[in-house]
């Protein structure tokens, strides 16, 4: 049995003029407080897997072992944002549970996983309860000694920590009304995200330990002496490498989204490997497609498997929308089980054929390369070149691209040739749409209006293509009811409205893309 939450705490430590020593500020009355209940002393003891490079710590994922308290098990903390993490727990065992070792299989891929560092934690917990007495948040002080266990045993390091996590279903806004009085008893923000964290800093091998730095003074945060905010790349290669990086980011880390089947996450995870694979075609000029052909090609497998039963499902909700428009009077025949039956018998078991996707050795090798890709990039002479000027026309290429296709398009009669030349303008214009988005930090504002005119004709292209599909389904469904005895009416009754859908969609057209192509976006970008 695996169980997951999601954490919202912030933790505090003292600072240089002190703190009550291992001691909790008085808290009642403020903050909406009522009463701060005493839950006593526990201990922790915690050991802490990673890979022997630390590959997990790396992208801020905690993975440990704990025995003590009311949660004694395997606890696996995947970050979500500033002082929010999910935390994923699964039993006490002596071996890490086959579940959890799946959500971070895309980070330890072969590396495996070793005893890394050993915390052992006295903790003095508080509640804080409202009026109601209902718990706004719990309240801890942690006197924590930490070994660390790899790659060689070391001597212990300790010091004091106050953690403030939020009830679950809190109002993170509690904890910025609490943090003022915090800092007021001599507290400040930790400058390390988690006790594993802090370890591994003060446990180094070479004993460096942590750099003060400088604080502000109303935060009590760490100052990095360096402005905050993007600088643009100088280069042509150093604005697609950090497109392409954050693509790689995206499906590494939505791949234990995926595995827990958050909402969305496939869909996600799909569109950064389309993204990843329009980068590579799009900009030619920068990466030289003899390398990234290949991987390209285990992108498509990739993007494709994740597609199996989410199509299904899209277009299983596109009819079922449609049928629900119908007026009951006009609704003959079983049709909305006639459509379940259709919908389940094209299930392909993805659910644990993806699992096995994601657990297999070619995905995995496809991450590998895609980490070796980022290591040694294959760049071509264009890459040392200005970014605006390589990246324009690039995106100048792709809309011309796209242009070219649509032409010829607007003047063919309606049709299933017709169909199949809409479909293919739909994939240039969302190349295209990629590729403006890639050149946004590059071009500024141009690049992002012309993505949301890409994403116009987009989505109107897309909308037609849905309506091809739905019919090719519904005369499926038509076939399926007649053998059976049912009526069709209501089936030719959809079918006749999304003819209709398809027909609207395709009269709007050249209205749109006569906006899209009027000079003006055009000079835009080239300015």
């Amino acid at each position: 049995m695996v169980d997951m939450m999601r954490e919202i705490e912030r933790k505090y430590e003292a600072t240089d003029d002190g703190a009550p020593s291992g001691g909790l500020p008085e808290l009642a009355g403020v903050a909406g407080i009522a009463q701060v209940r005493d839950e006593g002393v526990v201990t922790l003891d915690a050991t802490y897997h990673d890979t022997p490079g630390q590959r997990l710590a790396a992208d801020g994922i905690t993975l440990r072992r704990r025995t003590g308290g009311g949660d004694a098990g395997w606890h696996l903390k995947l970050p979500v944002g500033p002082d929010v993490r999910d935390e994923i727990r699964a039993p006490l065992a002596d071996a890490l549970p086959a579940h959890l070792a799946g959500l971070v299989r895309s980070r330890v891929r072969g590396h495996g996983l070793v005893p890394l560092v050993h915390l052992l934690s006295e903790r003095t917990v508080r509640h804080l309860l409202d009026g109601d007495g209902t718990l706004l948040a719990e309240l801890s002080a942690d006197r924590v000694t930490a070994r660390r266990l790899a790659p060689a045993p070391g001597d212990p390091v300790t010091w004091t920590e106050v953690e403030v996590e939020l009830a679950e279903g809190g109002d993170p806004a509690f904890l910025d009304t609490l943090e003022p009085h915090l800092m007021d008893a001599g507290l400040r923000r930790a400058d390390l995200p988690s006790k594993l964290a802090r370890a591994l800093a003060e446990t180094g091998p070479h004993g460096e330990g942590r750099k003060p730095g400088k604080r502000d003074k109303k935060s009590g945060r760490k100052k990095s002496g360096k402005k905050a905010g993007k600088k643009a790349a100088a280069t042509a290669g150093d604005a697609i490498l950090d497109y392409v990086r954050r693509q790689i980011t995206a499906i590494v880390t939505l791949d234990p989204a995926v595995r827990l089947d958050t909402p969305d996450s496939v869909h996600r995870m799909r569109v950064a490997t389309r993204r990843l694979r329009s980068a590579f075609r799009s900009y030619r000029k920068v990466l030289d497609r003899t390398v990234t052909d290949p991987i390209g090609a285990e992108l498509k497998w990739l993007a494709a498997e994740l597609g199996i039963d989410r199509d299904r499902e899209v277009l299983t909700a596109r009819i079922a929308e449609r049928l629900a428009e119908v007026p009951v009077e006009l609704r003959l025949g079983p049709i909305a089980a006639r459509l379940e039956i259709w919908s389940h018998a094209r299930r392909t078991g993805s659910r644990d054929r993806l699992i096995g996707v994601l657990d297999g050795t070619r995905y995995l090798a496809l991450l590998d390369t895609l980490d070796a890709l980022l290591a040694d990039p294959p760049l071509r002479p264009a890459a040392a070149r200005p970014a605006a000027e390589v990246i324009r026309k690039a995106v100048l290429r792709d809309y011309e691209r796209l242009a070219d296709r649509l032409g010829p398009a607007l003047d063919a009669p309606s049709g299933p040739d017709r169909d199949v030349v809409l479909h293919t303008a739909r994939k240039d214009a969302k190349r295209a749409r990629y590729a403006a988005e890639a050149a946004r930090p590059v071009l500024g504002p141009p690049a992002k209006a012309f993505a949301r005119l890409m994403t116009e004709v987009q989505e109107l292209l897309g909308d037609h293509q849905d309506s091809v599909v739905a019919r090719e389904a519904l005369r499926e469904l038509a076939i399926q009811a007649h053998a059976a005895g049912e009526s069709t009416f209501t089936i030719g009754l959809l079918y006749g409205r999304e003819e209709a859908r398809a027909a609207a969609r395709e009269r709007e057209l050249p209205g749109l893309w006569a906006e899209v192509s009027r000079p003006e976006h055009r000079a835009a970008l080239e300015t």
